[in-house]
């Protein structure tokens, strides 16, 4: 029997093999050519190929501004590239513009069943606007980063909203990898019984806690207990609370160090703020790590950290994948008490649960949790079997592919 054919929407994707990029459009996508044949239409970006073919899926990279500037997509997510660099916002234009007329010409090549589109805003928008010339279906994902219009106020959420009703309302079906997303789509939609929960997957056989490396400790000059964050340097993730509980642990534990692996537009002002405390010596700023070279820093680590805050704009988490690569290695997870993320951890389970936003919690946790072996290592079993019950990428596609169908 032939293969229906999806087309994939996104604007976070590998921009080629071994990216830095959070890779989960891609590791999604790759298990859904088990059931459809895939096609991609993603941004291009200075460096990458218009087209090529990846793991069984077409890839199409579309232009939208001069070559060399063109990197509002691809280094990062387009919120926090805008904020690192206000010009970047002359792009969006140009960038909606560009998208929209891609995906009229894919569809028009490709002729895909359905499209899926990744974030409301603006792939899910753009569907919508195609879907009204051309009746291409689709169903809309949204992963967090534009669901900040429900926590803000004013005339141009309100706007915003609307046009998120006008996209929720014509797609044949909606996902979110979040809970509380999940009510707030609901809350602009007609089709509520048509959105549904399926939240984040994870490599299983990639993270594993057989990764462990301890070559790293002596690249790193690591001798204490092994702290580490993964993910943008951006303000959502409140890194700046995790450094400014640094001087409390040095205090209390002088050999521990931390890894923060990644890069984003706060990453100079930390670095200061590192210095600024006295704590350089115990950070580690790597910049970004291959995501194949990833769990053997997960599997050896003793404790990984994830401080989420919402911030002023109402920017939040999803469902963040490194929770899930940390379970799936084994590592104990502590984090924050923000909606959606304690839904997912439970307590001395899979993690440790603190406040956001509190140096003081998180300085009183990491000493806590390091000074007490027993509470790490209880986790280790029950994150790995969790994570292969419920957080494959296998058993996630095949609900994907239910939606998709």
């Amino acid at each position: 029997m032939e293969k229906k054919k999806v087309l994939v929407f996104a604007s976070t994707f590998p921009r080629w093999k071994d990216d830095t990029n959070p890779p989960f459009v891609y590791e999604l996508s790759k298990r859904l050519t088990k059931y459809f044949d895939i096609v991609v239409l993603t941004p291009y970006y200075p460096g990458s190929k218009k087209y090529e073919e990846m793991d069984g899926m077409k890839v199409y990279r579309f232009k939208y501004f001069l070559e060399k500037y063109q990197k509002l997509a691809g280094s990062g997510g387009i919120l926090p590239t805008i904020k690192k660099n206000k010009w970047y916002i002359f792009q969006v234009p140009f960038f909606l513009l560009g998208e929209f007329l891609a995906l009229r010409k894919i569809v028009k090549k490709e002729n895909p069943d359905i499209i899926h589109s990744h974030w409301i805003l603006p792939q899910g928008f753009i569907s919508y606007l195609n879907y009204k010339i051309s009746r291409t279906p689709y169903i809309v994902t949204t992963w967090g980063g534009d669901m900040f219009v429900f926590k803000k106020k004013g005339a141009v959420s309100a706007l915003l909203r609307k046009i998120y009703s006008k996209v929720l309302n014509n797609s044949k079906n909606s996902t979110s990898v979040n809970m509380v997303f999940l009510d707030e789509m609901k809350s602009v939609t007609q089709n509520k019984e048509k959105i549904r929960y399926i939240p984040n997957g994870v490599d299983s056989k990639l993270f594993t806690p057989e990764k462990k490396d301890n070559s790293l400790r002596k690249k790193y000059g690591i001798t204490g207990p092994f702290l580490l964050f993964i993910g943008r340097i951006t303000e959502k993730k409140g890194i700046s609370y995790l450094i400014e509980a640094m001087p409390e642990v040095k205090k209390q534990i002088p050999n521990a160090k931390l890894m923060i692996i990644g890069s984003g537009e706060l990453e100079d002002s930390l670095k200061q703020l590192s210095s600024n405390l006295n704590v350089s010596n115990s950070i580690i700023f790597t910049g970004p790590i291959t995501n194949k070279e990833l769990p053997k820093y997960y599997a050896s680590a003793d404790l990984f950290i994830a401080p989420s805050i919402t911030t002023k704009d109402g920017d939040r988490e999803g469902f963040p994948t490194v929770f899930l690569e940390s379970m799936s290695s084994g590592t104990p997870v502590l984090t924050t008490k923000i909606d959606g993320i304690k839904e997912i951890i439970i307590e001395g389970k899979n993690g440790f649960l603190v406040d956001q936003k509190s140096s003081s919690q998180l300085a009183d946790s990491i000493i806590s949790l390091i000074k007490s072996k027993s509470k790490l290592s209880s986790t280790e079993s029950f994150s790995r079997s969790l994570a292969l019950k419920s957080y494959d990428w296998n058993i996630i596609a095949k609900q994907y592919a239910e939606v998709l169908r």
